[in-house]
């Protein structure tokens, strides 16, 4: 009788690998899938993890498909392909409008005169800890709406003649997902924040 063959050895995880575990992490206790205290653990384990076999179960009630078989690889839930450095984004005179899934760049220029803009982040596909607003806004309203754990910071931003409604967070406990900072200027116009409810 023959022996059994020796077993594969495991599959060693890339900071690639911990990183995209660790934002679909971040993403899960934004929307309400993962409480605060599950997502300190959770985290802690992504970070020690040597192989993708110890990633695995970390995330895999957070990835799977509805009504579909088991994933096949252990991070589909989480875009691997390369964060898109800077979105441009320039109207006049009209209105802006981004919601739904769409992937957050590293930076996003807002070039804009007398319109109406709200950016939805809170179902967007975040891929780095920090998003960078550069807007230059000239009239209208600007509204960001964000999920908790979300943090603003506008202390790089110079306005004349306008309004700031900015909170910097939810007020809740939720551990931070990603730091927003608004930089360049505004001239009379309005920036607000609103977040939205954890997903229940």
């Amino acid at each position: 009788m023959s022996a059994d063959p020796p077993s594969s050895p495991a599959l060693r995880a890339s900071d690639a690998d911990r990183d995209r575990v660790t934002e679909l992490l971040r993403a899960a206790v934004a929307d309400g899938r993962l409480d605060p205290v599950e997502f300190v653990e959770r985290l802690d384990a992504a970070l020690a993890a040597r192989t993708v076999d110890a990633l695995t179960p970390l995330v895999a009630d957070l990835i799977a498909v509805p009504g579909g078989d088991a994933l096949t690889t252990p991070f589909a839930g989480i875009p691997a392909e390369p964060i898109p450095e800077l979105v441009t984004i320039k109207e006049r005179h009209g209105t802006v409008r981004r919601d739904g899934r769409w992937t957050l760049p590293r930076r996003l220029e807002l070039r804009t005169a007398w319109c109406d803009v709200m950016l939805d982040l809170t179902s967007a596909v975040r891929g780095a800890p920090e998003l960078v607003i550069e807007l230059r806004v000239t009239g209208g309203n600007v509204e960001l709406v964000l999920a908790p754990g979300m943090v603003v910071d506008a202390n790089e931003l110079s306005v004349r003649h306008s309004m700031l409604e900015i909170g910097r967070d939810a007020g809740d406990t939720t551990p931070q997902t990603l730091h927003v900072r608004l930089v360049g200027r505004m001239r009379h116009g309005r920036l607000a924040t609103r977040w939205q409810p954890p997903h229940r």
